[in-house]
């Protein structure tokens, strides 16, 4: 038997991702907060990091759905994916310091690199190209992907939204780490990971968070994204 290239397989078949344990640095964030409970409530193991081991466990306790909170480092070790949901400014000095135990892991960056005046969001330039950019570069031994910028903490953090309308855009050069970040994204109600592109691609998808902050200011709404005809 043979086995399909990746040119031949079906972009839909995703593995079983249901035994990977998933931690969210930045978990205490309401941006992580709310991946991390809907994964959990999802089926996913879930442990949140922080700074502070007290607070990411007080966060934790507040989610419920047996999500576990801890220090980042100890958050970093124990888990197979791992969500970096953390505030720009803090981003790259974060992940330097997490560069042993995020050796050989999936590392998910949801980070949007912004800056806001009186005309609102705007996207920051970034030396390495984006935030995810940033990442790979500093975390040469790890699997780094881009996905979850463009969805609402607030729909993620109501437990009275049962479905979310939006699709995830996953960028990477590996294709079984996007399929396996595809894949988490498919296991929360409504939502749909779909593959967009190598991550030096991942810049203009970061951007794309002002312009829908705007969208979501002028229409008092929580707008995502949808790809169509795939």
């Amino acid at each position: 038997m043979t086995t399909p290239s990746n040119a031949q397989r079906d972009p839909r078949d995703l593995p079983d991702v249901g035994s990977l344990v998933v931690g969210v640095l930045g978990g205490t964030g309401e941006q992580g907060r709310g991946l991390a409970y809907r994964l959990a409530v999802a089926g996913q193991k879930v442990i949140i990091g922080s700074r502070s081991a007290d607070r990411a466990e007080s966060a934790a306790a507040e989610l419920g759905a047996g999500v576990r909170g801890t220090d980042n480092a100890t958050c970093a070790a124990e888990s197979d994916v791992v969500i970096v949901a953390v505030p720009w400014d803090g981003h790259k000095e974060l992940l330097v310091s997490l560069r042993e135990q995020l050796a050989g892991k999936i590392v998910v960056d949801c980070v949007n690199p912004m800056g806001f005046d009186k005309q609102g969001a705007y996207s920051l330039p970034v030396e390495e190209g984006s935030a995810a950019q940033q990442a790979a570069a500093v975390l040469p031994e790890a699997r780094v992907t881009a996905a979850f910028h463009h969805v609402s903490a607030v729909l993620l953090l109501d437990p009275n939204v049962e479905s979310l309308d939006t699709d995830i855009m996953v960028l990477g050069d590996e294709r079984a780490a996007t399929d396996v970040v595809q894949a988490l994204a498919g296991r929360i109600p409504g939502m749909r990971g779909v593959f967009a592109g190598r991550l030096r691609n991942a810049g203009q998808v970061e951007a794309l968070t002002a312009n829908l902050i705007s969208v979501n200011r002028r229409y008092k709404a929580h707008a995502g994204v949808r790809i169509t005809d795939v």
